[in-house]
C-alpha cells in the first residue's frame, strides 16, 4: 500500500510542487494550509510521514512537530520539517523532529529525506491509525 504523507505548507507554489513530485514517486498525498486543518485531520487519520512547515498563518510548526513528538499517540509519526528562516540544528532539538530540510530546496534531495526517514520506521510497521 503506497505510503500517506501529510503536507503542512501555506505557501501555495511550494504545495503545489511538492505534492506533485511526491504523487509521482507514488506516494498518497494531502495537503492542508493551516494548523487548524491539520489537526482536524490528525483527528480522522494518521499519514505515514508529516512534511511541516515552521511558519503557518495559524500556527508554529515547531510547537506542533514537539506537541506531535511528545504525544505517546504520535511519536511514532515521523516529521520532516521544512523551513528558510530557521537553523537547523535548533530545530531538530526544540521542534523534536526527525529530519530537516532548508528552503528553498532541491526536490531530489526533499525526496532521498523523506524515503530515508520511511525507511527508518519501516521496520516498525505502518505508522497509520
Amino acid at each position: 500500500m503506497p505510503k500517506l504523507i501529510y503536507i503542512v505548507e501555506d505557501d501555495q507554489d511550494i504545495s503545489f510542487i511538492v505534492e506533485y513530485i511526491l504523487i509521482e514517486e507514488g506516494y498518497l498525498v494531502n495537503t492542508f494550509k493551516t494548523a487548524r486543518a491539520f489537526n482536524t485531520q490528525m483527528k480522522l487519520n494518521w499519514p505515514d510521514l508529516i512534511l511541516l512547515d515552521v511558519m503557518l498563518p495559524d500556527g508554529n510548526g515547531i510547537e506542533i512537530c514537539h506537541s506531535l513528538k511528545t504525544a505517546a499517540t504520535t511519536t511514532h509519526i515521523p516529521v520532516v520539517i521544512m523551513s528558510a528562516h530557521a537553523a537547523e540544528t535548533a530545530i531538530l532539538e526544540e521542534a523534536c523532529a526527525d529530519d530537516f530540510i532548508s528552503k528553498p530546496f532541491d526536490l531530489e534531495h526533499l525526496i532521498q529525506i523523506i524515503k530515508n526517514t520511511l525507511s527508518k520506521v519501516t521496520s516498525s510497521g505502518d505508522s497509520r491509525q
